[in-house]
């Protein structure tokens, strides 16, 4: 019998999450990280790691706060999806798990790219 064969995204040209998803999942991870820091990790300009992160927190799925000159991002966990299919599912169902995970042990961070 034939074995699948899995195919990586470099292969198909398709992601499980989309790139605001994926910013949300690495900021919930890692409430520390900078736009620099996302763009590298998730292989984005900073300027569309910077149109994401505005279009997160107009839609109040982000928190931001200054913390010196850097600004500091929060995921909103009571904010709820926005397509019609997840109507009434918060983020927290979500993302919840990881932001708890990630305040209990300061190894859960950003991984850099090789």
């Amino acid at each position: 019998m034939r074995q699948p064969q899995y195919y990586s995204v470099s292969e198909n040209g398709w992601h499980h999450v989309s790139s605001h998803g994926t910013v949300l999942f690495c900021i919930a991870a890692n409430q520390a990280c900078t736009i620099n820091d996302l763009s590298v990790t998730l292989f984005l300009t900073r300027r569309t790691v910077w149109g994401i992160v505005a279009g997160l927190r107009r839609t109040g799925m982000l928190h931001v706060r200054k913390s010196g000159r850097s600004l500091r991002y929060s995921v909103n966990l009571d904010a709820p999806f926005r397509h019609p299919v997840l109507k009434g599912i918060t983020l927290r169902h979500v993302l919840g798990k990881i932001v708890e995970m990630a305040q209990g042990d300061p190894t859960i961070r950003l991984a850099k790219p090789r």
